[in-house]
């Protein structure tokens, strides 16, 4: 058997020159060396005699550019992670300015809070990265990726995303600019935009981005200078790391420099999109300058895909609206899947996942846009083979945003981990790439518009290009499987025999050096006469496992030879001295194959890079795929229809889509009708009668339709919605400013619930105005002959007859009476004389009744259908209505 200590200094020393010669012209299956052929070990451990393994679940996807100690090109890095030393540099300043953190909050949902703090429990201290102060943190870690397939994607990922924010000063304060990336995304994401006061729309947009970690100037937290963005973003993001650098780094000159670097061709036109915003480019100098550091790595050139995010096409729900509806977190349990995430997420790949929480967070306002997805949600529901067929395809695909995220970073420095996570990627790549044949085929036959321009871009001759390249170097039978041993293994023999020799002799030793293992370990087992097994984890490397009762062994012992001896129940762990020696003889050999298929891989990559950003097209396809695969698994779980967009929120016999999913029985399902005339709803009825639920109700079937889905109800139809806003609380605020409330309300659609009954009578004041409530029965039981009400949970036009609930809490309370019959006195003279006062004259009628008119004829107008004798009988209904809603002229108000 050769050994691995004694050929490892003569194939390392000829393994770059024997790496460097061209793939062509390759040698017979027979080694050059000895004429042995290559094989893999014989061991019986769940394996096949050759790295052919079927599509497991899960595998580990590793950062490229994590590499311990390497050198920064600017300033002192951190140890970012216990036991990493940190990189030294001795020249320049350095890159880093002050470093804070906040004070962990158990609450990580305070989405209302409006009060301004600074950062608490600042630790001051020197440290050698700070050209001022520091200011103690927790540290971003280098990042370790696991991809997974569709069918174990988690609702709950960790965030990976970096945000760097930047504000204008002087006349320019409220003009914020936004760069952020996914560490597990090579996607830079930029936005300008200008603010007001609270900063909402920065606060909404670092909720939906969920950032791991958010990078500001220096100068927005000087001490007793502090800015208000900076305490308004602390202030929410309490559980967030925070890091300042020196507002230098924020330079939008090196921002669109790094722009026209790193942009792929195909994203070029970003370059005309941004040169003139500023703030949006400084922030992206400061976030890649950050990145490239913490990750110890480079982006290659042209190689990411970088957008500009503006606010035009998509509706903004803040942050108390977004925890209000629990559109992505249960308020009672974040890990509670009730949301309206939970109930559509059927997405089988994280990618697909991400794009549903996006989406939901920020749903879009473009009508042929939405109607384009909803096209294929329909014929996915009308096409049960292409459905399938699809859902079987992507489900196999792992985090292709992921994958391409390693793939085009640089490490600046070569390790152990570095080439066996190039080595798992490569192998992702290829299997990645053997889908799109697969998926090609599902998609040739469809009809929608969408769907046809996926299949035309899928015929991309660049992943038949890349795929083929790769098929030269690597073994068609290497396969991404699930198992640590099983995947070692592939990756041990990825590369073709042949393509270099010494590689060729490095797999050998390997194989002889494991066959011996599982030799030893079955001698063991014979001499011992016990039921032994070769066992293997990461971990531990190979081991021994025995299952076996404590009373068959020897004095209820293992033999005194065996050590690190672990059990549980009747299962045994155990290893020997000789064992751990083979495995460190086998874990330097598997370090030498690692090492000369990294050279070959890297060689191969370079080759291949030039055609690699069609992976970003093929990411884009599957995640929007996966997408609406899901929208048409959820309609197929229950009844939901198509909704249709015009001026007008019409939803017959709709209900609420969480509710549905907790609730034994169905929701109780209840109409919607709002229009220009009508824009303005108010909603009375008791406690627990269902007012919230309905409110809550309409926005989040407003939400589903402008994302794509299908949406609970028998019809429905809505408007387009550019900002969704709810809340949920006291009537106070609101009714002490009623008359400016309604200002602000005037073009909205407005359902507003309220225990504030005299707020009703507004409508004689405003003819756009609506009463609804809910009814209630009161039932008396047959024991005692008490009054209960019963809930209907039914919507009726007409304020609530319900009313006084205090006074009916206090007459069950241990209140004086005398109190209770001045408090009653005092309600109905105050009701009277708001009731006067808000009586409506003929006038006033007259004028109600030729607006609603005006508000149907218009409508009419714009949207109806009918053929012309159904419109006639239709207007003379009308007319009819009209006349009986006027009062006949010379009518007083006494007679009314």
């Amino acid at each position: 058997m050769l050994e691995a200590s004694s050929t490892a200094a003569a194939y390392r020393r000829e393994a770059a020159s024997a790496t460097s010669e061209s793939y062509t012209g390759r040698c017979s299956s027979t080694s050059r060396l000895g004429g042995r052929a290559e094989r893999p070990p014989r061991y019986t451990l769940g394996l096949l005699q050759t790295p052919r393994s079927t599509t497991g679940s899960t595998g580990e996807l590793s950062s490229g550019g994590a590499g311990p100690g390497s050198s920064s090109q600017e300033g002192v890095a951190p140890s970012r992670v216990a036991g990493v030393k940190a990189p030294v540099s001795g020249r320049g300043e350095s890159y880093f300015g002050d470093k804070s953190s906040c004070v962990e909050n158990t609450s990580t949902l305070n989405l209302t809070s409006s009060s301004v703090r600074g950062l608490h429990s600042t630790c001051v201290a020197k440290t050698p990265l700070s050209s001022s102060r520091s200011v103690c943190r927790s540290h971003t870690p280098l990042m370790g990726y696991s991809v997974t397939s569709s069918s174990a994607v988690s609702t709950h990922t960790a965030a990976s995303v970096i945000v760097a924010v930047i504000e204008g000063r002087g006349l320019a304060r409220g003009e914020v600019g936004m760069a952020s990336i996914d560490l597990k995304n090579p996607e830079v994401i930029l936005s300008q935009f200008s603010d007001n006061t609270t900063y909402a729309k920065v606060i909404t947009k670092l909720k939906i981005l969920t950032p791991l970690e958010i990078i500001m100037s220096n100068t927005a937290c000087d001490a007793g200078n502090t800015t208000k963005l900076f305490s308004l973003i602390t202030e929410h993001f309490k559980n967030v790391t925070f890091t300042t650098v020196q507002r230098k780094y924020f330079n939008e000159t090196k921002g669109l420099e790094y722009v026209e670097q790193l942009c792929a061709s195909e994203f070029s036109t970003i370059f005309m999109e941004v040169q003139s915003k500023y703030y949006c480019l400084a922030a992206a100098a400061a976030l890649l300058k950050y990145v490239e550091f913490i990750q110890n790595s480079v982006y290659a050139p042209k190689s990411l895909k970088v957008r500009f995010q503006g606010s035009e096409k998509t509706a903004m729900i803040d942050t108390s609206s977004a925890q209000n509806l629990e559109l992505v977190i249960n308020n009672r349990d974040s890990r509670n899947g009730h949301t309206l995430f939970g109930v559509l997420n059927y997405t089988k790949t994280p990618g697909g996942s991400r794009r549903l929480r996006s989406n939901i967070l920020e749903p879009l306002t473009d009508a042929e846009t939405i109607n384009t997805r909803l096209d294929c949600v329909q014929e996915f529901l009308q096409d049960e083979e292409l459905f399938f067929g699809l859902q079987a395809v992507i489900s196999k695909f792992l985090d292709t945003e992921q994958l391409l995220s390693v793939l085009v970073q640089i490490p600046k420095q070569d390790t152990v981990k570095t080439a066996e996570s190039k080595i798992t990627n490569l192998i992702y790549l290829k299997h990645t790439l053997e889908l799109v044949e697969p998926l090609k085929a599902a998609l040739r036959n469809c009809t929608t518009p969408l769907l046809k321009a996926y299949y035309s871009s899928l015929e991309d001759t660049r992943f038949g290009i890349i795929l083929e390249k790769i098929t030269t170097v690597i073994n068609d039978d290497t396969r991404y499987t699930k198992g640590c041993l099983s995947m070692r293994t592939q990756k041990c023999y990825a590369v073709k025999p042949n393509i270099n020799e010494f590689l060729d002799i490095a797999r050998r030793t390997y194989t002889e050096i494991v066959d011996d293992i599982a030799g030893m370990i079955t001698q063991l087992a014979e001499k011992y006469n016990l039921p032994m097994k070769t066992s293997f984890s990461s971990a531990r490397g190979f081991f021994i496992q025995m299952n076996i009762d404590c009373s068959a062994l020897p004095n209820g012992q293992l033999p005194s030879e065996f050590t690190k001896i672990t059990k549980m129940k009747n299962t045994y762990s155990f290893t020997s001295a000789d064992l751990i020696k083979m495995n460190e003889r086998c874990q330097e050999s598997l370090r030498e194959i690692y090492h000369m298929t990294y050279l070959i891989v890297c060689k191969l990559l370079s080759e291949i890079y030039e055609h690699i950003h069609c992976l970003y097209k093929l990411s884009d396809i599957v995640s929007m795929l996966d997408m609406l695969l899901s929208f048409a698994h959820a309609c197929t779980l229950s009844d939901y229809v198509r909704p249709e967009f015009t001026d007008t929120l019409a939803i017959k016999q709709g209900w609420h889509p969480i509710l549905e999913k907790i609730a034994v029985e169905k929701p109780v399902p209840n109409n919607t009708y709002l229009t220009e005339g009508n824009n303005f709803v108010i909603i009375t009825g008791p406690n627990m009668s269902g007012k919230s639920t309905y409110l809550k109700q309409i926005a989040l079937c407003q939400i589903m339709a402008q994302i794509g889905s299908y949406v609970p109800a028998e019809y429905c139809s809505f408007r387009i919605a550019e900002q969704i806003f709810t809340r949920i609380g006291m009537d106070d605020d609101i009714e002490t400013n009623a008359s400016t409330f309604m200002k602000e309300m005037k073009e909205a659609f407005t359902l507003f619930a309220t225990h504030f009954l005299e707020l009703c009578h507004i409508d004689a004041l405003y003819p756009n105005v609506e009463n609804y409530h809910f009814e209630v029965q009161h039932v008396r039981s047959s024991a005692g002959n008490k009054e209960k009400i019963a809930y209907t949970y039914t919507l009726s036009k007409g304020y609530t007859e319900e009313k006084n609930y205090g006074l009916k809490a206090a007459e069950v309370s241990s209140l004086p009476s005398s109190i209770i019959v001045d408090a009653k006195e005092i309600t109905n003279h105050i009701a009277k004389q708001i009731l006067h006062r808000q009586k409506s004259t003929p006038e006033m009628m007259r004028q109600r009744a030729a607006y609603h008119l005006a508000m149907r004829l218009v409508q009419t107008a714009r949207n109806s259908r009918l053929d012309p004798d159904s419109l006639r009988i239709y207007l003379k209904g009308l007319k009819k209505k009209y006349e009986a809603s006027c009062p006949a002229p010379g009518q007083s108000d006494e007679q009314q």
